[in-house]
């Protein structure tokens, strides 16, 4: 007789969700962490008051606090859904706050644009850095987008995994407005003709892991759920989703067990899942469900038949998505400075955004002239950091691991010198003003949250067929396996991989 219903690997936000949606419908559950805290790739850091004290020569107690992984909150529909489900409402447990600007954007000529809740804000900045043209070229983008999210959302993103049949639900008159043929950036220059607007259009590829100038346009949908829909900050951090949603857990019976690394899971003779070993020890389940890298799974945890390999391999050689390189910055408040003032995300854009990502997926190689994202998240919680500093979480995307021609181990700080001069390019001086420092490379990325080759959304969106490519959230080899996470359907980012755990558990449940 089995111990658990299911038993879910890895406490991330898409196995949390998926905990809730099946002990809300009474399953008895057991959620394993190999981390000290759940959350998987969204976890947070806080600095040791010492680190600042002594590099100031100051007495008394302060602290830095940075969110790693996810940063831009969109989607709040697909929160509000999931504590439904349990009967709760998410302002119990969560408070989302909108981000004004959404984003602003600084451009190596001077230009500055902010992206603003307000339409008409926006599109005056608009105005001014391109023409009347583009006013009119970016509203009908966001119609564009908007109209791709209506056609596609219910198919592909809010349902289970596509197939070809999914095609039949889309009328035939509407299937051209998917647009899949063109790249993002063929469809966005049809639209806009402002080099920054092409630009900054284009960035919605990299949310995941993609470039402009491969992805399909039906990608373009990503764009919508952002400039239409809005940007969200939980009060006191990003990681508080991940404590809503363990108190949550908690609070429907589920048990959590942390500091605990499945070593396999375990399938019978005849390809049914039993269970899972931890610590030496078996415990049995009816079904199992995978938050955890599906590539890894297949590496790492399933016994190895010819099956199994034969996936492991096909999995092992797609293309990856692109990794990421990180600093964690503490930086003094540079008050009344002359240089460019930064608000809670920030942009600062390379001359040849084209180059940039023929270097990263063509090359292998980390970019010249990198894209630099700064999030800033005590301009929203003075709390996140001393009073006179700031915490910067800076990241730039970087090629995943073993098909990169990059030597972290020797390159790494170079690197981190070389975004810092860009910054300093862009005005904004860190000379004498940074505190705390922390580095994270793909090889970091890959070691804390088990992510392939350091690959932050899993295989590549660099082709028309990604979403039927992308590792169904029901394993074909071993019956009574599941998978959800940024890895699976329908995605990365935080609302997505909310998403996959809701496949994953309306799957077992369909089972019963």
């Amino acid at each position: 007789m089995s111990d658990f219903d299911t038993i879910i690997i890895g406490a991330g936000i898409g196995g949390m969700s998926a905990a809730i949606r099946l002990a809300a419908a009474g399953q008895k559950i057991l959620l394993l962490e190999k981390n000290e805290k759940p959350g998987g790739k969204m976890a947070e850091l806080r600095s040791a008051g010492a680190e600042i004290n002594s590099a100031e020569g100051e007495s008394g107690s302060s602290e830095f606090r940075w969110d790693l992984g996810p940063s831009v909150i969109t989607m709040r529909h697909v929160f509000e859904e999931l504590f439904e489900t349990a009967g709760r409402k998410l302002e119990d447990y969560l408070d989302l706050q909108p981000v004004e600007p959404l984003t602003r954007y600084f451009y190596q000529d001077g230009t500055l644009l902010d992206i603003s809740q307000n339409l008409p804000k926006t599109l005056s900045q608009i105005e001014e850095i391109g023409n009347r043209e583009d006013v009119e070229g970016y509203l009908a983008y966001l119609a564009y987008a908007a109209r791709i999210h209506r056609i596609t959302g219910p198919v592909f993103i809010y349902d289970q995994p596509p197939t070809p049949a999914s095609f039949l639900r889309v009328p035939l008159w509407e299937m051209p407005r998917v647009d899949p043929f063109r790249t993002m950036h063929g469809a966005i220059k049809s639209f806009v003709k402002s080099t920054h607007l092409r630009q900054l259009l284009g960035r919605f590829a990299t949310y995941v892991g993609g470039s402009p100038y491969l992805a399909p346009a039906t990608l373009n949908v990503i764009a919508h759920v952002e400039l239409n829909g809005g940007v969200f900050y939980p009060t006191g951090g990003i990681y508080k989703i991940a404590e809503a949603y363990q108190t949550l857990c908690e609070e429907l019976g589920v048990e959590i067990r942390t500091d605990q690394a499945v070593e396999e899971i375990l399938v019978s003779g005849n390809g049914y899942v039993q269970g899972v070993r931890v610590d030496g020890e078996a415990v049995l389940a009816q079904q199992v469900v995978a938050n955890v890298d599906v590539a890894t799974v297949y590496d790492k945890l399933l016994p190895h038949t010819a099956a199994i390999e034969k996936k492991r391999v096909k999995l092992q050689a797609a293309e990856p998505s692109c990794s990421g390189f990180v600093l964690l910055l503490g930086v003094k408040s540079d008050q009344g400075s002359a240089g460019p003032q930064l608000c809670h995300h920030n942009i600062f854009f390379s001359q040849d955004y084209e180059r940039e990502f023929e270097q990263i997926f063509g090359e292998g190689a980390m970019p010249d002239d990198p894209t630099i994202y700064v999030a800033i998240t005590s301009k929203a919680d003075e709390h996140h950091a001393p009073e006179g500093h700031e915490n910067w979480f800076v990241l730039v995307n970087a090629p995943a691991l073993d098909g990169s021609k990059w030597d972290w181990e020797q390159k790494a700080a170079d690197y981190r010198n070389l975004v810092i001069n860009k910054l300093k390019a862009h005005g904004v001086d860190l000379d004498g003003r940074i505190v705390v420092e922390k580095m994270l490379t793909p090889a970091d990325i890959q070691e804390m949250t088990g992510a392939f080759r350091g690959a932050l959304y899993g295989t590549s969106s660099n082709d028309k067929w990604a979403a039927f490519r992308r590792p169904h959230n029901k394993c074909a080899e071993v019956e009574g396996l599941y998978f959800c996470g940024g890895t699976t359907h329908p995605g990365g980012g935080v609302p997505m991989v909310t998403l996959s755990g809701k496949v994953a558990a309306e799957m077992i449940l369909s089972r019963h």
